[in-house]
């Protein structure tokens, strides 16, 4: 039986990194499009191509069964530098993608979305069925993406993933999401700044992340759903991350008060059974940094994009 041919734009970020290492672990051939501003992490069975998402053309998905797009300037700040780079690279890539998808004979298109594009929402529990307020440019282009997106339906096979703040180790690790620059702090600082403290954030192990990959893939799964199984108050997190690395707490105030949760039951009906949570997450940085690991990208976001002008 030949093998599931994979394509996945911007492959060697934090999730896309394991994602493509462990599906061509699963005997998939896995091609990757990524600029590589950041280093290497996918090993020696998968094709990597470096290229801007926004010189793609029809060869780039040529023979290819399903293309997985993580490719996007990966938070607020980021999308608040350059406007014109935040929407070429999101809605206008996107379209470009699925325009070329479609007439290479692609059988399935996986947009990787936001929970954070609900905004901020007064209730408990936010599934897929509640409206979208974003707030930012970055929630916005994703907003818009996911238009983009459903407008194909009737000519491809298309599934939205919602993530909340995806935590836990990564050879190309993140510090930019607060589980993984607590874990950072709490190690090489011994202490742990807290803004605020009361916000809420919705958490995905990333293993679960990867997971949620494979299981539409596998299952053939279309439409859109969350992604993340706890919503926990930053101070909480701290506190927990505290007691494991042994270190102190410090609370300034904020004047950032926002709040974000997700539900997930829609996925879990579907048969989607998650098996890690936030502890794990914690301890699994904490072994890589015990062991050694030291990331270099610290601040590596806004350093990169305002000092050196490039886009990834």
């Amino acid at each position: 039986m030949p093998k599931t041919k994979i394509l996945v734009v911007g492959g060697a970020g934090y999730v896309g990194t394991l994602l493509s290492n462990y599906l061509s672990s699963k005997e998939k051939k896995i091609t990757v499009i990524d600029n590589f501003w950041f280093g290497d992490f996918l090993n020696k069975k998968i094709k990597k191509i470096k290229k801007d998402v926004r010189n793609l053309n029809i060869v780039d998905f040529k023979n290819q069964d399903i293309v997985i797009n993580l490719a996007y300037l990966s938070n607020d700040p980021l999308c608040e530098i350059n406007a014109r780079d935040t929407w070429e690279i999101g809605p206008l890539s996107t379209y470009q993608q699925l325009d070329l998808s479609v007439k290479a004979g692609v059988k399935k298109y996986i947009f990787a979305s936001s929970g954070s594009i609900y905004g901020l929402k007064k209730e408990k529990n936010v599934t897929e069925d509640l409206g979208l307020y974003p707030i930012t440019d970055y929630n916005k282009s994703k907003m818009i993406c996911e238009k983009v997106v459903e407008s194909f339906n009737d000519k491809i096979s298309t599934t939205i993933l919602r993530p909340a703040t995806v935590c836990g180790f990564s050879p190309r690790l993140r510090l930019d999401v607060v589980l993984n620059l607590f874990c950072y702090q709490a190690f090489f600082d011994k202490q742990i700044t807290i803004l605020g403290g009361n916000q809420i954030r919705p958490l995905v192990h990333i293993k679960d992340m990867i997971r949620s990959y494979e299981f539409v893939i596998n299952k053939n799964i279309k439409g859109c759903f969350n992604i993340g199984f706890e919503n926990q108050k930053v101070k909480e997190l701290a506190k927990n991350i505290s007691k494991i690395f042994q270190c102190k707490l410090i609370t300034k105030k904020s004047n950032d008060p926002r709040s974000y949760r997700i539900n997930s039951d829609k996925i879990i009906s579907k048969g989607f059974v998650p098996k890690y949570n936030s502890i794990d997450a914690i301890l699994d940085l904490k072994q890589a940094f015990d062991k050694g690991f030291k990331p270099t990208n610290v601040n590596w976001n806004l350093k990169y994009l305002t000092n050196k002008k490039i886009i990834f």
